[in-house]
């Protein structure tokens, strides 16, 4: 524990990334010893004459005790390429990050862990699908692992919570920063059921080249990365690619050939990347468990609530239209509706529209 608070004071230096925190401690043998080091020294490690400059310069206003307390008494933990609990799929990548800060149980990552990626603006159906492959993959034991943005991320992190399982996310921010700032009850809810995590330091606000960097880690942590809905250019295709990059399998949901949303995922697809419509294709492909029989009861619905599934389509349906193909009353199928929405089989949407899950 004593040298980790030097791994920590390292990575607050401006000029030190994680390669050059690892070329450090690979050339001296711990981080106190880099941290310390004379100029001559540091030169000679294959630091680059600015970032020696840089560190000899910044290391005066850093106490390495401070800082160490500051994160203790927030409730934060640290974990470096030293110690042998550091997640050993990430381990193997080519960059992994030097040290990673995180709230919750970091020992959740010893499960079986898959990506669930998409586009920020995400479509109904894009919403939907995100939210049951997660609560799928949850049910079987595998921690779901996405970025917590807006869209798709959220919704995936929302439904391996729903399915009684583990969810991690990777923070392009430090960990005292919520981003999206609507996300604050979801990521308290992940901090008690898996892991929040970061390779920024605390009061590191989100930034742009944050989020290719965070990529590397999402796909890095996992045995698969799924891709739910992207635009041709998104950050969802950036992680893609490190999981092809760091020799992962890549599965993309196939959407309408209407929606841009799912241009980036037809993309995978004509290139290679699996197809994937339940989260079972998942497991089957990476040879993990499914569900045993008898692990999800089976839902009963009444004649009247069959009916209306059986109009209810994976496309949003207006009530009016459910109205004239049930049959029923207006307040017979208000009843219907609100009762399935409550079982889950349904989600409303704005516009008086509904659409089955």
């Amino acid at each position: 524990m004593n040298d980790t608070k030097y791994w920590v004071a390292l990575s607050l230096v401006s000029e030190l990334g994680a390669r050059r925190i690892r070329l450090l401690y690979d050339h001296f043998g711990s981080a106190k010893a880099a941290f310390g080091a004379g100029k001559s020294d540091l030169s000679r490690s294959g630091l680059p004459a600015r970032a020696v400059a840089v560190l000899l310069a910044e290391r005066e206003k850093i106490d390495p005790d401070i800082q160490w307390t500051n994160l203790l008494e927030q409730g934060y933990n640290v974990i470096t390429l030293a110690d042998q609990h550091y997640p050993g799929l990430l381990r193997q990548i080519y960059d992994p990050p030097a040290l990673l800060f995180y709230r919750g149980e970091l020992s959740v990552l010893e499960a079986p862990c898959v990506a669930i990626v998409g586009s920020r603006k995400a479509t109904a159906y894009g919403r939907t699908a995100a939210a049951r492959l997660a609560a799928g993959l949850a049910h079987a034991g595998v921690v779901v692992i996405s970025g917590m943005a807006r869209g798709i991320d959220t919704c995936a992190h929302q439904g391996a919570l729903h399915g009684g399982g583990l969810t991690a996310a990777v923070l392009g921010c430090g960990l005292d920063i919520c981003y999206p700032p609507e996300n604050l009850r979801l990521r308290e809810k992940i901090v008690r059921a898996g892991v929040l995590l970061s390779e920024f330091p605390p009061r590191t606000e989100p930034k742009a080249q944050h989020f290719p960097q965070r990529n590397r880690i999402i796909s890095g942590l996992s045995l698969a990365t799924i891709v739910v809905e992207a635009a041709e250019k998104s950050g969802a295709l950036i992680t893609a690619d490190c999981a092809l990059e760091q020799g992962r399998e890549v599965f993309a949901v196939p959407g309408s050939i209407n929606s841009p949303y799912s241009r980036g995922c037809h993309k995978l697809l004509k290139e290679g990347a699996a197809i994937l419509e339940e989260a079972s294709d998942v497991l089957l492909e990476l040879g993990l468990a499914l569900p045993g029989p008898g692990r999800e009861p089976l839902q009963k619905f009444t004649d009247e609530e069959q009916k209306v599934l059986a109009n209810l389509a994976f496309e949003p349906v207006n009530f009016d239209e459910l109205l004239v193909s049930s049959g029923m009353t207006a307040s017979a199928l208000t009843a219907i509706l609100v009762e399935l929405e409550m079982r889950q089989q349904l989600r409303k949407l704005p516009g008086n529209y509904f659409l089955r899950v």
